[in-house]
């Protein structure tokens, strides 16, 4: 499976970002937000958030490989010049053979541009044998939603920062492209961005990394969640309500549809 040449050409204007500009990144659950997406972004992430954010599960662990590609599916018909990531799900890479199999069968299935897998250590041979079969790895550190039993922010304590630290340089070695650090405290968010060579996207995880990515839901305002990382910057949620409400008085009064609408 080797990498194409316009997926090696994202994949190293996406590294050269690094030091020169802000790396822009969305998540996009379907086409026609991906579309949208893909004017303004350097990266759009097909996030296994989508979980929580459309599925209303308590964890991201209830998301299927399936689900994950059918989105997935429909986000890439809506892309055109942004990378395309896709969130592995909770246990399709226990093992590095688990990993390769379910890795082809989403890149086979979707055309995205790489994988995303979360920890550091403990995936570190997986990530070498993804690499080394030509499929391209995101990594992910700090707060890990597959396995965090609660989601508060990384990096407080010597030996914790350490560890990120540490695991972040051996994710490099392996072979990843970037990586995303979730809600690691702002001076080991820098430091790390500092001390390897390929791109770090932040999520409550400070501008002091390369680039940052949010839920667009949330972004959006249509996702009714309020947490300290997510700056919201419209409410499309109120938007909705006015459409529908005049929609639903005009039905009721009968001026939808106009003659103009029928045939």
């Amino acid at each position: 499976m080797a990498l194409g040449k316009l997926m090696k050409k994202k994949i190293y204007n996406l590294i050269d970002k690094k030091n020169k500009s802000k790396i822009v990144s969305l998540t996009a659950y379907s086409k026609n937000i991906a579309s949208i997406l893909d004017d303004f972004c350097d990266l759009i992430l097909v996030g296994d958030s989508l979980g929580s954010v459309l599925y209303n599960y308590k964890s991201t662990r209830a998301v299927t490989l399936n689900a994950m590609i059918e989105h997935s599916k429909s986000v890439r018909m809506g892309i055109k010049k942004s990378l395309m990531v896709v969130d592995m799900p909770h246990n399709t890479y226990r093992t590095s053979k688990e990993a390769l199999k379910n890795a082809k069968k989403i890149i086979s299935k979707t055309k995205c541009d790489a994988v995303k897998l979360e920890g550091g250590k403990k995936i570190f041979e997986i990530v070498k044998t993804l690499v080394r079969n030509n499929i391209t790895v995101m990594g992910h550190l700090g707060v890990l939603p597959q396995s965090a039993k609660n989601f508060k922010f990384k990096g407080k304590k010597i030996s914790e920062r350490n560890k990120i630290l540490n695991e972040a340089k051996l994710l490099e070695s392996a072979g990843v492209f970037s990586m995303v650090l979730e809600c690691v405290e702002s001076s080991l968010a820098k430091k790390i961005t500092k001390n390897i060579n390929i791109p770090t996207i932040g999520i409550g995880a400070s501008n002091n990394c390369d680039g940052q990515v949010l839920v667009t839901d949330d972004l959006i305002g249509l996702n009714p969640i309020n947490v300290r990382f997510v700056k919201k910057y419209s409410n499309i949620r109120n938007e909705i309500i006015k459409a529908v409400r005049n929609y639903s008085r005009e039905v009721k009064n009968k001026k939808f549809p106009l003659k103009k609408h029928s045939y």
